[in-house]
């Protein structure tokens, strides 16, 4: 009769068990945090302001890795390969969005599953202090003068800068040699050097080097100027006809892989939430001249398509891919 009493109890314990959440203590040991670009860049610098907070409200810590090269591709492949269990983060931007159009990887950010789409920047085209032209009409004219001898810093095919080239050299001829980086950080390192003699990047990596002079802001990628950077012309000023790519900015998010448990996801995407709402980080985005956008789940897979959709486009509108995005199953905007 005891037996049976402790055969019963341990059935009933064991189907308890059961029926819990598979991860009901997640997080039991530390994130690695995987970033896919250098130290000091926007990426960088925008998921080392909002991880803290992420940290307080998920109950658990993260250990941020820089793993930059490829265009994101190292980094974003390391976590592509890693155990779908939750503990290994991806906190990236827009670039691969791009890689099956410019051959760069055979997934893009439909292979994971978005937690958070955390905000969008504008872009500043940005040259060296001292350079010689003081405008996007001025650096044009420099180019023509003396094509291919303007250094731009670079992040590879696919990164921000040559995506913005491109966009460019659609509407008009910006021939310069591409010297590349493994982030916006080490970029601006050589800018500043005076190494390179422009890079575009995002405002939120160059404001604050623009507004203390150690950098010059030539135009904002946009169709009016940006409260952010008064002064500083927008891009069609100098190139009208670029505004039909317009508008178009860099993001980040934080991704998981695809296959990741419900469970863990919804405790992710409930503490990214309310890390990126949080009043502080809100304060960091503004300063940083960034729009907070708090995407997750159905919202954040159609914002990620749509970006994806209007920029594959316009590139191979612009014949600055040869690939048709429909062959890879990119729909036009």
């Amino acid at each position: 009769m005891f037996k049976s009493l402790l055969t019963g109890a341990a059935l009933g314990l064991s189907a308890l068990t059961m029926a819990l959440p598979a991860h009901a203590e997640y997080p039991e040991r530390s994130i690695q945090a995987v970033i896919p670009w250098g130290a000091g860049g926007a990426t960088d610098n925008v998921m080392r302001s909002l991880t803290p907070y992420v940290e307080k409200e998920l109950g658990g810590k993260f250990i941020l890795n820089n793993r930059p090269g490829g265009t994101a591709v190292i980094g974003s492949t390391f976590v592509k390969t890693q155990r779908p269990d939750g503990y290994t983060v991806l906190l990236g931007a827009e670039n691969p969005q791009l890689y099956k159009v410019l051959k760069l990887a055979d997934f893009d950010y439909a292979d994971f599953y978005p937690v958070s789409i955390i905000g969008q920047n504008v872009v500043v085209i940005a040259a060296n202090a001292d350079a010689p032209f003081n405008n996007m009409a001025e650096l044009l004219a420099a180019a023509k003068a003396n094509p291919d001898t303007l250094r731009m810093g670079s992040t590879g095919a696919g990164g921000l800068p040559s995506t913005v080239s491109a966009m460019i050299n659609a509407v008009d001829e910006l021939k310069v040699r591409e010297v590349t980086f493994g982030g916006d950080g080490p970029g601006i390192t050589a800018l500043m050097g005076q190494h390179i003699d422009f890079m575009p990047l995002s405002l939120a990596a160059a404001r604050e080097l623009v507004r203390s002079g150690k950098l010059k802001a030539l135009a904002v990628f946009a169709t009016e100027e940006t409260p952010e950077l008064p002064g500083v012309e927008p891009i069609t000023k100098s190139l009208p006809a670029i505004a039909e790519y317009l508008p178009w900015g860099p993001f980040w998010g934080a991704f998981v892989r695809k296959d990741t448990p419900d469970d863990v996801k919804q405790k992710l995407v409930d503490a990214y939430a309310k890390a990126v709402a949080n009043p502080e980080f809100q304060g960091f985005l503004k300063n940083f001249g960034a729009q907070s956008l708090n995407l997750s789940g159905a919202e954040a897979e159609e914002f990620l398509k749509r970006w994806q959709s209007v920029t594959t486009w316009s590139m191979y509108k612009a014949k600055a891919i040869e690939i048709s995005p429909d062959s890879v199953g990119i729909a036009k905007p």
